[in-house]
């Protein structure tokens, strides 16, 4: 089996080509960046991952259209070449955000998307872009929307999470309480594996996340005694941490609205639609075991 794969040397991308190569399936890395990417596909692959995009920019410095011309324009190029080619299935990495920026309940995959950052809008209008086209007899297209992807050799949130534990800093968001979900690159491998093997399985949309969701404060606690570490949790007044998060929005600041928002506010992922697709009763790793070896991998990152 021969997959071309895009963004292959981004975190999730080697992750994805580690876990597969030793099913003996072929990876051809493919670079959307060359000039002639388009004639370097191979026509006779049996399907296309792609997980290229223009990741979140929590510091707002990226420009609209930068987004829609890598997650949305480009996507779109690559689809109509998969079209005309003899390859069988496209998977299009979304994203959760592509549906919403937050959320009351739980968020399935009949939620019809309203992003508010440049960065859902493009994902979105990427997917309404795959979604409206005729799909030939023989293709499937699956859209496939991961919530915050974590792992070993990743950089991000949880990493800045991990250093102001590691450092003895108090966490003082304690009065925010929440649920959030979370998914290891380990369970996001295993799940495509099994799509890519699974000839059945129907072209759609359909969420990743771990099996359990987690609490900001969880997390905190989780990361200390991984670490050795007593958690220090401080429950300073939502007030002032809103005003702190509205001067880190207009200079450099840590803490500014948007990395708040993302380490308080509820944001809970079903993953009962693939999971029932696959006939998966529980993912290989819960939530606590993905982030403990996420957390132990930037432990020895420190040695």
């Amino acid at each position: 089996m021969k997959i071309i794969v895009t963004g292959a040397t981004g975190f999730v991308g080697q992750n994805v080509i580690k876990y597969l190569k030793p099913s003996l399936i072929e990876i051809e890395p493919l670079s959307l960046r060359t000039k002639d990417w388009q004639n370097q596909i191979n026509q006779h692959a049996d399907a296309i991952i792609h997980l290229a995009g223009k990741a979140h920019d929590t510091s707002n410095t990226s420009g609209f259209e930068e987004y829609f011309k890598v997650n949305s324009d480009l996507t779109a190029k690559l689809y109509e070449n998969f079209l005309k080619s003899d390859i069988k299935d496209f998977f299009f990495f979304s994203s959760v955000k592509a549906v919403a920026d937050k959320i009351d309940n739980v968020l399935t995959e009949n939620i019809v998307g309203n992003p508010e950052t440049p960065y859902g809008k493009s994902k979105l209008a990427a997917e309404q872009y795959l979604l409206t086209q005729y799909l030939p007899e023989g293709k499937r297209l699956f859209i496939i929307r991961p919530c915050m992807i974590h792992g070993p050799g990743n950089k991000g949130n949880l990493n800045l999470l991990y250093k102001l534990v590691e450092r003895g800093i108090p966490w003082p968001l304690a009065s925010f309480e929440n649920q959030r979900s979370f998914l290891s690159v380990d369970n996001l491998c295993y799940l495509l594996k099994l799509m890519i093997e699974n000839k059945e399985l129907s072209s759609g949309v359909y969420n990743f996340a771990d099996d359990q969701a987690l609490s900001t404060n969880e997390l905190v606690v989780l990361i200390a005694k991984t670490s050795g570490k007593r958690p220090k949790l401080w429950n300073v007044s939502k007030g002032l941490i809103t005003a702190i998060t509205k001067v880190g929005d207009k200079i450099k600041f840590p803490l500014n609205s948007d990395r708040l928002k993302k380490l308080t506010e509820n944001y809970i992922v079903s993953n009962d639609k693939i999971k029932k697709a696959l006939d998966v009763p529980k993912l290989p790793l819960t939530a606590e075991e993905g982030l403990i070896k996420t957390i132990k991998s930037f432990n020895n990152n420190q040695e």
